[in-house]
């Protein structure tokens, strides 16, 4: 698959040459909903609470007597029955509760299957460099206008923090349009953004990096961090002393 690489005056300045194999192939919809639905669970907060009828602040006093009223028993009025009473099945869940798990590589194959579908839809705007002299809100805007970006977008920008300030400073007040850096990229950023701009630098990375390993390597020869950590050595074992 070849894509085309723009500048940022919208011309194009050659293409870019993608295996579709690499990115799985095929779109696979389960898959990608599966990892879209972890992303986005795994985003709650979960500190929503109610108070139960011990946690309701207010007097234990028994109403009336036990028997010979006539009406039903009851104790305090904080029964969940009553006006201002507890709930009687109260919210006590945490984030853990909500959070669920993917394997690594199925994940890895989700965004990488993710990218694919925005491939094939002509919403990948990649572009030679993205780079501004001064900070302005207009010129990014034009920038966008001119690769033909007309909703929202996501915008990756990589590189040293200073050599892309004035992009990110001239982002970040336009509606429909979210910054991230390129190792975040992941299914469910793309999938809540009509198209993604990057550079072809940025892209060529990400194909290539620890994020292009899907199968058994991912364990055996790893790329990035987990290839920089180094193994723990063994404890050497302790030998008797003789007596």
């Amino acid at each position: 698959m070849d894509v085309t690489v723009y500048n940022m005056q919208g011309q194009s300045v050659g293409k870019l040459t993608i295996d579709e194999k690499a990115l799985g192939g095929e779109i696979n919809a389960g898959l990608i909903k599966q990892a879209y639905v972890r992303y986005h669970s795994n985003l709650r907060q979960g500190s929503a609470r109610t108070k139960n009828r011990h946690e309701v602040e207010g007097s234990t006093r028994k109403l009336y007597k036990q028997k010979g009223t006539g009406n039903a028993r009851h104790g305090d009025k904080k029964a969940n029955i009553f006006k201002g009473g507890g709930h009687g099945h109260s919210k006590k869940k945490t984030r853990e509760d909500f959070r669920l798990d993917m394997p690594k590589k199925m994940r890895r194959k989700a965004n990488r299957n993710a990218l694919l579908a925005k491939l094939i839809d002509n919403e990948v705007k990649v572009v030679d460099s993205i780079n501004m002299k001064e900070p302005r809100t207009k010129d990014f805007t034009a920038f966008l206008e001119a690769i033909k970006v007309d909703s929202s977008a996501l915008v990756a920008l990589g590189g040293k923090p200073s050599d892309s300030l004035n992009a990110r400073l001239s982002a970040r007040n336009i509606d429909g349009v979210s910054l991230v850096h390129p190792t975040d990229i992941n299914a469910f950023n793309l999938l809540n953004h009509r198209y993604l701009v990057i550079a072809k630098g940025e892209l060529e990375s990400w194909l290539s990096g620890p994020w292009s390993q899907t199968g058994k390597d991912a364990k055996l020869e790893p790329k990035g961090a987990a290839a920089a950590e180094p193994k723990p050595s063994k404890p050497a074992k302790k030998t008797k002393e003789a007596k």
